[in-house]
């Protein structure tokens, strides 16, 4: 196809396995919802209704989706099933384009900052450490420099894996250790980045959910301290989730928006999982710009979005 030349063909291939389980699980079910049936009628629908919604494309979204399909079989008055899937393709692009998630830039791009900072936030446990070590490969490969700063300090763990990262892809990262203060932390790695030059900060932070204050407090805290080293900082602040969760995602995704500026979505550990449509109900229901997803364990497995060749892999 023409767009291999700009999106790659090993990439695409790896995307196409990534969402295999996904697009396996929708085309089962759609061959299910409409067997035995040549038109698109109301049984119709209400099946496809539910395959959407069994494929985690959430309650809003998809009865969004189904209301769209509605208008056209009712404009063309007769539609067959077998236009069923071009037509579902085309409504979840267009629906990708309008809730802002059209096509992520890649890493090699202009950055409008120097230092560029991007604040992660994430629960633990949804590849949050391990997707900061895969954008600092992949910003580090495209001739950028880049610096961690190790501002989850409540756990021991999470600033020694952040650690293994910035040792195995060779950046340098600042870190106090557990219990520091989270804002210094992330200070002294600003005024540290500065120093040498760095193109590319990206600060690790907290993963706590239960207390949704005190999260919003701790966050709001660090971006006033990047604020008087940098200003605008963070210019980005990427909220990882884990796809494999499906509605869980949805719900994390609530919280954090509620906690804190969410300004870009990453989606991780989607090659494990049929639950791939949790991608369009988030970008709609968020109209946060989906930038990064996970379709497998290698560090340019973590791929930037980009619209046309989701929903290709998806449904061609």
């Amino acid at each position: 196809m023409a767009f291999f030349g700009l999106f790659g063909k090993e990439k695409k291939e790896k995307l196409d396995q990534g969402l295999a389980k996904t697009k396996e699980s929708v085309f089962s079910k759609l061959a299910r919802a409409v067997v035995g049936k040549s038109a698109v009628d109301d049984e119709v629908l209400d099946n496809l209704e539910e395959v959407l919604i069994t494929s985690d494309v959430g309650v809003e979204t998809t009865l969004k989706i189904i209301k769209r399909i509605e208008n056209r079989v009712s404009k063309d008055k007769y539609m067959g099933t077998s236009e069923l899937n071009g037509i579902l393709r085309e409504e979840i692009a267009a629906l990708l384009e309008e809730s802002n998630s059209g096509d992520g830039k890649d890493f090699d791009i202009v950055l409008p900052a120097k230092p560029y900072v991007i604040m992660v936030v994430g629960v633990n446990g949804v590849g949050k450490t391990t997707s900061i070590g895969k954008i600092a490969y992949q910003f580090k490969k495209a001739g950028k420099k880049v610096m961690l700063g190790a501002a989850d300090t409540f756990r021991a763990a999470a600033v020694d894996q952040l650690k293994i990262w910035a040792s195995r892809v060779d950046v340098p990262i600042v870190e106090q250790g557990m219990n520091a203060d989270p804002a210094s932390v992330a200070y002294d790695t600003l005024q540290s980045a500065k120093a040498k030059d760095i193109d590319v900060v990206i600060i690790d932070t907290a993963g706590r959910l239960h207390n949704k204050i005190g999260l919003m407090n701790e966050l709001t805290k660090i971006k006033k301290v990047m604020e008087k080293v940098v200003p605008d900082a963070p210019h980005e602040v990427l909220l990882v989730l884990d796809g494999s969760t499906g509605q869980n995602a949805i719900e994390q995704a609530k919280q954090f928006t509620l906690a804190t500026d969410v300004t870009a979505l990453a989606l991780t550990k989607l090659d494990g999982t049929a639950k791939g449509g949790v991608v369009i109900g988030i970008s709609d229901q968020f109209k946060i710009p989906v930038k990064y997803i996970g379709v497998g364990e290698g560090m340019e497995d973590l791929q930037v979005f980009h619209r046309k060749e989701f929903v290709d892999s998806l449904f061609g």
